[in-house]
């Protein structure tokens, strides 16, 4: 009886993975800061400080990101370089695909909600985002 219980444990777990929905999408959109790393071999990378951040905005199942630097009177510091992306959703699973002139690679997007996202590359590295809070100096 009690591998019955450690079964349904388990299988209840694994029921609580999320799941991202298409509806969540537009979660993506707006200013991000990476948390940190996770490597395949269970190694992390903590980010404490960030002197650039993402901003990713999409429509429809398009879009681009591109990278910008925070200033403490409330704007951002950019370039016109954005690395564009298309969305793609395979059996429930949706894949950020990028490509710009120098290179192509995807990310399956993890999990998504308002204020944080993670994304799984294909060298089995996964990035973990938190929502940029602006330092307000007043």
């Amino acid at each position: 009886m009690r591998y019955v219980y450690i079964l349904v444990a388990l299988i209840g777990l694994v029921g609580c993975k999320n799941k991202v929905d298409k509806l969540d999408l537009p979660y993506l959109n707006g200013y991000w800061e990476i948390e940190k790393v996770t490597f395949p071999d269970g190694s992390e990378k903590e980010y404490v400080v960030n002197t650039s951040i993402d901003y990713i905005e999409i429509n429809d199942l398009k879009g681009y990101r591109k990278k910008v630097q925070p200033n403490f009177s409330g704007t951002y510091i950019t370039s016109n370089d954005a690395e564009l992306f298309i969305i793609y959703e395979n059996k429930g699973v949706f894949t950020l695909n990028y490509k710009t002139e120098l290179s192509e690679w995807h990310e399956k997007i993890v999990n998504l909600s308002e204020n944080n996202f993670t994304v799984l590359s294909e060298e089995n590295i996964k990035y973990h985002y938190k929502r940029f809070q602006p330092i307000n100096i007043e």
